[in-house]
């Protein structure tokens, strides 16, 4: 009993940690994530700008929006403060989806940008996504010497005359839409005037998307559109959470349904029949669409499913792989001049609107797939094919995490391994993938086979040795 009570305190005092990695700042709201330490990160990441930019005499500027939290106002004001005491002004977007950001960054010519979101964790949660002026998140390099600065508390503060000054621009909406339009035939898909179910769990990404889907002549039937950041349902867009859009779209008579997560950076679609496919087909039926004109490279990360291996293979293609982070897919696609790429989590990214995930350019490239073939999703899914994918996540402490590799490398020593993030191990029938989270305080494991049966064998494996 004494050993349970133990794992419980671990447990428990693990998911209170704030965490700060590649990713960003993410916590629990007023626990450990707090309006003093928002203003410290954001002096720790101006005084990194200041120091990128040291010759520069220009004025340094960060782009800044957020998603729909309650809590999102009180980090924007703190990062605002924390931005401007050394000396770098705040353009303030509104709640805005993270791509907005990232596109905006680059369109105002900002030295980096700021996004207050938790993504796809509860409610309880926010956090902080920081973006240089590449509209990309800092490399690992860099994301550890912004750490280093909060936690050292080296901040190049400044004076009351070079204090930095905050404004706002409304623009975002406008540009993000151009930018999407641009990388599709609109006049095709308005001819179809597909009928559309839209779920934005109350997010960030209602009133863009609704403006998108209405100049591609979409009649739209929004759910949970408004932004009130008290998400109707988990905020994750997987089976479970999405029973609701897949029953609305079943009675509208709908083309098909998508759903956002709170920043809208990722989208999973329900067919014409009400079921949920899963996030994975968002970046393979985009990636067909994108084969089905050109020969090139994709380029996604460890833990996505092979359907865009097959995709890339029937073009001649080819797939880079890459760590989880879409940092890590969008620097690999810059570098080999991908023509698509993205994360199997629902996120797709097209270099010609922006190096982040969107999912307004799922939607926009999804669309266009079935408006050009005249297909339904279902058929459209149907012709990709079908693999078994299992996502379990564990709880574990860091310094159990190279144990569990070990264990697995011993257990799968047949297996081809990569490791350049944990270890995703290849067989001939499927893979496995496991690896420590980003953004939370857990280890996941994925397993993917083309027979269930195999799939679960590869989990049931693991568990052994976890356990």
């Amino acid at each position: 009993m004494l050993f349970d009570v133990c794992v419980l305190n671990a447990i428990f005092n693990m998911a209170e940690q704030l965490i700060i990695s590649v990713s960003g700042m993410r916590g629990i709201v007023g626990e450990n994530l707090t309006a003093s330490i928002a203003a410290d990160y954001g002096r720790a990441f101006g005084s990194f700008l200041k120091e990128g930019y040291k010759t520069s005499k220009e004025k340094l500027s960060v782009c800044l929006g957020r998603d729909s939290r309650p809590s999102g106002r009180m980090l924007k004001l703190a990062l605002s403060e924390g931005l401007c005491s050394v000396g770098v002004d705040v353009i303030d977007l509104g709640i805005v989806t993270t791509p907005c950001v990232g596109i905006m960054v680059r369109e105002l010519g900002c030295s980096g940008g700021v996004v207050i979101t938790a993504s796809h964790n509860p409610a309880q949660y926010n956090g902080i996504k920081l973006l240089l002026c590449n509209g990309i998140a800092p490399p690992p390099d860099a994301a550890e010497r912004i750490k280093q600065c909060f936690f050292d508390k080296r901040f190049a503060l400044t004076d009351a005359v070079n204090f930095g000054k905050m404004t706002c621009n409304e623009q975002t909406d406008g540009v993000h839409i151009a930018k999407v339009l641009a990388i599709v035939d609109k006049e095709a898909i308005v001819a179809k005037r597909f009928t559309v179910v839209l779920d934005s769990v109350n997010g960030a990404g209602g009133r863009i998307t609704k403006k998108l889907l209405t100049e591609l002549g979409c009649k739209v039937f929004a759910i949970n559109d408004e932004p009130t950041g008290r998400f109707t349902h988990n905020p994750e867009p997987n089976t479970e959470s999405l029973k609701g859009l897949c029953e609305e779209v079943k009675t509208k008579r709908a083309d098909i349904g998508f759903a956002q997560d709170p920043d809208a950076d990722r989208l999973a679609v329900v067919d014409e029949n009400g079921t949920c496919i899963g996030e994975e087909y968002t970046l393979a039926l985009a990636a067909k669409y994108i084969f089905s004109k050109d020969t090139g490279c994709a380029a996604t990360n460890l833990s996505t499913s092979r359907m865009i291996d097959d995709i890339a293979a029937e073009s001649g293609g080819e797939v880079i792989r890459t760590a989880v982070g879409e940092a890590n897919v969008a620097e690999a696609m810059i570098k080999n001049n991908c023509i698509i790429g993205g994360e199997g989590n629902g996120g797709v990214i097209d270099l010609c609107v922006g190096p982040v995930r969107d999912s307004l350019v799922g939607i926009a490239l999804i669309l266009q797939f079935m408006a050009e073939t005249g297909k339904t999703i279902s058929q459209l899914v149907n012709e990709i094919g079908r693999y078994y994918m299992i996502k379990n996540k564990y709880t574990v402490e860091q310094s159990q995490m190279q144990q569990i590799l070990d264990s697995a490398k011993s257990e799968f020593a047949s297996a081809l391994v990569n490791t350049i993030d944990g270890c995703r191990f290849d067989f001939e029938d499927g893979w496995l993938h496991i690896r420590a989270s980003n953004t939370e305080p857990i280890m996941r494991i994925i397993a993917e086979a083309k027979d269930q049966r195999i799939a679960q064998e590869y989990i049931v494996r693991t568990k052994a040795f976890i356990h």
